[in-house]
């Protein structure tokens, strides 16, 4: 078992997370769209991340859609007290499994209200806005959907507010709209272009989560990170993870699995160590194009 103290904790929102948590996308269907093959093997997934410790889950209503929420609320019938459930609104799903944006006022208050039905809760601990000008982050005003989202806080159905997809200038407006606890975009060794906004948010004392923590990776970089990992005897996910880990402490992780042995594995980056020297070399992937 590992051990997630070793990893520390941060602030999310009112609460204090173990900085290895859990991402639940990866338990629907293909294409996060569906049904999982075997639904009771997902649901073991979620009570193996309570049962290692973990107390931050991230999820959302459009996986499946409205699949994931029911298996977290399926497999975890009574919540642990420390649990925090992170969801993200913003966006639909279409009959062929596209994702479509769904920012409206109306469109974000059915989506809170299908994320509490579905995960059973009153009011939801940290909602995300997803926001979907583009693929990946791109500019344009959140002013209108960020004060929906707010006034839906106002009523006592959210509890706080974070940014998904988000550039630093949309960052910025919606901190000056809105108390802002936590960013959840790309970011791992080789996709370093938030570097700036984790500092800066380190220094809020806002928590910044990172999606893909080995997506976009060159053959050159994944060679780089393997020979790491080699030399440690770990998983080059596991070496990835610790890294993010030690670059800032307002990191706060969620690997996704639909395996409890993966799960498993993934966690015991709590207890990698990486050297000053380990950390040059990881330092250098962004840069191996």
């Amino acid at each position: 078992m590992s051990n997630l103290a070793a990893a520390g904790t941060f602030a999310l929102g009112q609460r204090h997370v173990k900085r290895l948590g859990y991402g639940a996308m990866q338990l629907a269907g293909p294409h996060v769209f569906g049904p999982p093959r075997d639904p009771d093997a997902a649901r073991a997934v979620l009570r193996e991340a309570i049962a290692q410790g973990i107390n931050h889950i991230d999820t959302s209503d459009f996986y499946g859609p409205h699949i994931t929420n029911q298996l977290i609320r399926e497999a975890l019938p009574s919540y642990p007290d420390d649990l925090v459930i992170v969801t993200k609104i913003g966006a639909v799903r279409g009959a062929d499994a596209s994702w479509l944006p769904a920012f409206s006022a109306a469109d974000l208050a059915q989506a809170v209200e299908d994320n509490r039905k579905n995960l059973g809760l009153d009011v939801l601990e940290v909602v995300n806005l997803r926001i979907m000008f583009g693929m990946g982050p791109t500019e344009g005003s959140i002013e209108a959907p960020l004060t929906a989202l707010a006034e839906l806080q106002s009523r006592g159905l959210v509890r706080h507010i974070g940014l998904s997809n988000a550039t630093a200038a949309q960052v910025a407006e919606g901190r000056k709209l809105v108390p802002i606890v936590c960013v959840q975009n790309q970011y791992n060794l080789a996709h370093r272009e938030d570097d700036a906004l984790i500092d800066d948010l380190a220094q809020a004392g806002i928590a910044y989560v990172p999606f893909f923590p080995l997506g976009g990776f060159t053959p050159l970089q994944s060679s780089a990170l393997s020979e790491v990992a080699s030399r440690l005897g770990a998983t080059p996910m596991q070496v990835a993870l610790a890294w993010l880990l030690r670059r800032s402490p307002n990191l706060l992780l969620i690997p996704g699995t639909s395996s409890v042995a993966h799960l498993q594995e993934n966690l015991l980056a709590a207890d990698t160590v990486l050297s000053d020297e380990d950390m040059t070399v990881l330092n250098g992937i962004a840069a191996a194009k």
